[in-house]
């Protein structure tokens, strides 16, 4: 494609809108993985890596909350009303039973919350850090990133999410100043998170003119049901990413988290690079099917990735350093492994619900990651005994590495291509 050609088809009608939601999260990306990169290097100093260890696998515990609470609707529900924005009644039903439901999952996770910190001595000795953390919990739920996703206004995340970031970076360098105020760090995360949702709510409210009310209950149980397949895939994700800091925590302490969260946390954010061509990407390929699309994005995002991945694998002790300083270390090598990891990751994620799930074989990009996570909970069982942080990051390289092929598989199989 040249340059001539790239600026005809943002000029056009039915591209430039999706120049400017992908301008807009790319913006949100660039803004929210400066601030952390702002504040990583503090919190990794000041809290000691134990104390940083054992905040990321309160964080890593409450994340199974969020993907209940989420139950999927990331993806289904912006596929609804992506579909239906023309008609107002229409998405006023689909925000209120998402909403109800995510309400009531959200309920349901703090009492099973509650019976863990209460029954289990691991988790009663710190029970304030996972109260604190459980506000991301709720945070996520307020905040219907899947509303702006599918209305096609990612300037609204963009604002919110930058907000969010912002008055957490304030908060940390205020109040966090020693190792024993690490029970702080959960809680100024959340607060930054429950703000962005409550103003998320008033925009909606009043730009889009859509208001919570009692849907009918043939409406929430069609809504729970269309997403099921969605959650059993979400819930498949975390176990190779969510679980793995947990893990690491129950079989290998907390250090050991410390040392793997850090290299995970630059993982993650080369990862969220491509989210926002993820967020645009599949509204547009669910209304528009578009394949010669998707094939461009797909080379260009994997010439770009390679680049990245070669980056980070050469320049790994550079980094580590800088970011987290010579007691993180150990972290090097797992940030070469997880570089690898992505590699496969990207393509993964593309051919998944931006391409399979929109030409109507959800079923591999589903089954992928279920096939995946279950292949993924045996090894990390397997090396239980024996588990470090290396292992576990060449676990992740072994799990998406399947999940690629079963997506590979699917496209061939049906000449998608």
């Amino acid at each position: 494609m040249s340059i001539r050609d790239l600026m005809g088809l943002i000029r056009s009608e039915e591209y430039r809108v999706l120049a400017e939601n992908f301008l807009s999260l790319s913006t949100l990306q660039v803004l929210v993985y400066i601030i952390p990169f702002i504040t990583l290097p503090y919190l990794t100093r000041v809290l000691g890596v134990y104390n940083y260890g054992l905040v990321n696998f309160a964080i890593a515990f409450n994340t199974y909350f969020i993907i209940i609470t989420d139950y999927g609707f990331n993806l289904s529900a912006v596929r609804e009303i992506s579909v239906n924005r023309e008609d107002p009644h229409r998405v006023s039903e689909i925000f209120s039973s998402v909403m109800l439901i995510k309400g009531i999952l959200a309920t349901l996770s703090f009492c099973i919350l509650l019976l863990v910190i209460l029954n289990i001595p691991r988790f009663s000795v710190n029970w304030q850090v996972y109260i604190f953390a459980f506000g991301l919990v709720i945070g996520n739920v307020i905040f219907p990133t899947w509303f702006y996703q599918g209305m096609e206004r990612m300037k609204y995340i963009t604002v919110l999410n930058v907000l969010t970031n912002l008055i957490f970076l304030a908060a940390i360098f205020i109040f966090i100043k020693r190792p024993s105020d690490y029970l702080y760090v959960p809680l100024l995360q959340s607060m930054g998170t429950l703000t962005a949702g409550v103003i998320s709510q008033w925009i909606i409210r009043t730009r889009f003119n859509v208001r919570f009310h009692l849907p009918p209950l043939r409406t929430v149980y069609e809504t729970f049901r269309d997403s099921t397949q969605f959650f059993l895939s979400r819930v498949s994700v975390s176990i190779y990413t969510s679980s793995n800091s947990f893990f690491l925590g129950l079989f290998a302490g907390n250090t050991a988290v410390g040392y793997y969260s850090a290299a995970e946390k630059l993982y993650t954010a080369a990862q969220g690079l491509y989210s926002p061509l993820m967020q645009v990407t599949y509204p547009y390929m669910a209304k528009t099917r578009n394949r010669a699309f998707h094939r461009k994005v797909l080379r260009y995002s994997l010439i770009l990735n390679t680049i990245l991945c070669g980056g980070i694998i050469l320049f790994a002790p550079t980094i580590i350093g800088i970011l987290f300083g010579p007691q993180y270390m150990p972290s090097v090598n797992v940030l070469r492994l997880l570089a690898v990891a992505l590699m496969v990751v990207i393509p993964s994620i593309l051919l998944g619900y931006p391409f399979l799930a929109v030409l109507g074989q959800q079923r591999y990009a589903n089954g992928s990651v279920i096939i995946g996570s279950i292949v993924h909970l045996i090894m990390l069982l397997a090396v239980s005994a024996f588990m470090n942080i290396y292992i576990v990051a060449c676990l992740v390289i072994i799990t998406e590495t399947i999940v690629l092929a079963i997506r590979v598989y699917g496209i061939k199989k049906h000449n998608l291509w």
